[in-house]
C-alpha cells in the first residue's frame, strides 16, 4: 500500500437511478448504450500503455450493447448502467446526439449522497456488485505503487 492515497470510491446505481424524474425514467427505457473497449484506453496509465507498446501487442477495439437502466437479476431494482469510461453513445443516436443525456447521467451517477470511500489498509477486503454499483479507484499516490489482487465472478447479461 502506498503510503497515502489509493483508496475507491463506490456509488450506489440503485440510488442514482431511483432519485431520476419519472419522466427522464420513462426515456431511458429501453435505450442501449453502446460501449467501446477504445474509450477504456484514456483511463489507462501510463505504465499500461509503456506495457502495451513493448510487448508488440495490437489492442483490438471491441463494442457491447448494454441496456442504460438494468435490472438486478436477485433483487428486481432498477440500477443505471453506464459508465464516462466505457459508454461512447446511446445505439441509434449519434455522438453527438448522445454527449448531453450521457453527461448527466455520468455526473448524476457519482453524486456525493450515492457514494462511500473505501480507505484500503494491508490485510483489506471489499466485496460489490457490478451490477448496481460503481467503483473508482483515486489515483492520488503518486510515485508509489499500490499491489491489489481482484476477483471477478462470472455474470449474466445485462437486462
Amino acid at each position: 500500500m502506498p503510503p497515502y492515497g489509493g483508496d475507491t470510491l463506490f456509488a450506489n446505481q440503485y440510488l442514482a437511478y431511483e432519485t431520476l424524474s419519472d419522466g427522464l425514467k420513462q426515456t431511458l427505457d429501453g435505450l442501449l448504450g453502446v460501449s467501446s473497449s477504445s474509450k477504456a484506453d484514456v483511463t489507462r496509465t501510463r505504465e499500461d500503455a509503456l506495457k502495451q507498446a513493448g510487448s508488440g501487442a495490437t489492442p483490438k477495439n471491441l463494442a457491447a450493447e448494454h441496456p442504460l437502466v438494468r435490472t438486478h437479476p436477485e433483487t428486481g431494482r432498477k440500477a443505471l448502467y453506464t459508465s464516462v469510461a466505457h459508454t461512447a453513445h446511446i445505439k441509434g443516436w449519434t455522438e453527438q446526439e448522445s454527449l448531453p443525456l450521457l453527461e448527466f447521467l455520468w455526473a448524476h451517477q457519482v453524486k456525493p449522497e450515492f457514494t462511500c470511500r473505501f480507505q484500503w489498509k494491508v490485510g483489506s477486503l471489499a466485496f460489490w456488485d457490478n451490477r448496481c454499483a460503481m467503483h473508482n479507484p483515486i489515483n492520488d499516490y503518486h510515485g508509489f505503487r499500490r499491489i491489489m489482487h481482484r476477483i471477478t465472478l462470472a455474470g449474466d447479461k445485462p437486462r
